[in-house]
């Protein structure tokens, strides 16, 4: 089953028409995720990669029966299709797009508050169930359906991390790529909440990063309850220099702040195994498997 998407995920795309949006909504439809619309202001009632294009998210939704959107939107117009999205009652929206300014973000955190929407990213690489669905930049050639989870906030070292599982034939459940922005939708926790409460997914995975708390925030989680299912954490930028920017907003070490081990030492404490880099998460996964199982 997976978490977030599957068979009955019908997707819009909202900048469709776009250089972006085309080479994305094409990847998904071939890949077997049934899109359903497309929606670029000024361009409704014309049709594009053979799917209607709307002018509005709630004219799609209306006349499609769309329950998830791929927002493919330059940044400073993210948050409005991002808001637009919510309002139009959608159970799930991708946010692809990079640097969404954050006071647009805090606009789209205030009207998720109110609303049944799942928001993923922005700067996410989407969401994938392998075999199944994808929504975003996800990788597929190296993914494989099985009971792995994966949450991760990287998205180069998603794409090492299953390659390395499918080689190993540990084929994954679902992939969400949370994104790597200070302020965004669905973050770790919850997406442990989801795969604990999967059947399909037998272990999870966990991809961060110095910055941000996601990894906090999950240990104390951890901590808090019977979680049932091994997880297992990738944490990079042990070795960082305070201070510095390291690649995108979401990661930027600064004094007092966290760092890469002291996330570490709180996922340890919270029973979580760590995979020392990206060659021993496989290995570290089945330890984690072997414990749980004697």
């Amino acid at each position: 089953m997976g978490i977030l998407i599957g068979p009955d995920t019908r997707l819009l795309v909202q900048g469709i028409t776009g250089r972006a949006g085309t080479f994305y909504t094409d990847q998904a439809m071939r890949y077997g995720t049934t899109c359903v619309a497309g929606v670029r202001p000024g361009r409704g009632g014309t049709t594009h990669l053979g799917l209607p294009v709307f002018h509005t998210v709630n004219e799609a939704v209306a006349e499609t029966e769309a329950n998830a959107s791929l927002v493919v939107v330059p940044a400073p117009k993210a948050a409005d299709a991002i808001i637009e999205a919510i309002e139009a009652d959608l159970d799930l929206v991708v946010c692809i797009s990079e640097r969404v300014p954050q006071h647009d973000m805090r606009r789209v955190k205030a009207a998720l508050a109110d609303s049944k929407t799942i928001l993923v990213g922005p700067n996410s690489q989407g969401i994938l169930a392998p075999g199944t669905c994808k929504i975003g930049v996800m990788p597929t050639r190296d993914a494989k359906p099985g009971s792995i989870g994966i949450a991760s906030r990287s998205a180069s070292l998603t794409s090492e991390v299953l390659a390395r599982f499918s080689a190993a034939d540990l084929g994954q459940s679902t992939t969400v790529g949370i994104g790597g922005d200070v302020l965004h939708g669905l973050g770790f926790v919850e997406c442990l909440k989801r795969f604990g409460d999967d059947p399909e997914t037998k272990a999870v995975v966990l991809i961060g990063e110095l910055g941000g708390r996601e990894e906090e925030e999950a240990a104390n989680y951890l901590s808090s309850v019977d979680y049932g299912k091994p997880v297992i954490a990738l944490v990079v930028g042990r070795h960082a220099p305070v201070g510095r920017r390291m690649g995108h907003a979401g990661t930027l070490s600064l004094l007092g702040a966290a760092t890469a081990n002291d996330k570490i030492n709180a996922l340890t404490s919270a029973g979580v195994l760590i995979a020392n880099d990206v060659n021993d998460v496989v290995k570290t996964t089945l330890k984690a498997q072997d414990l749980a199982n004697s």
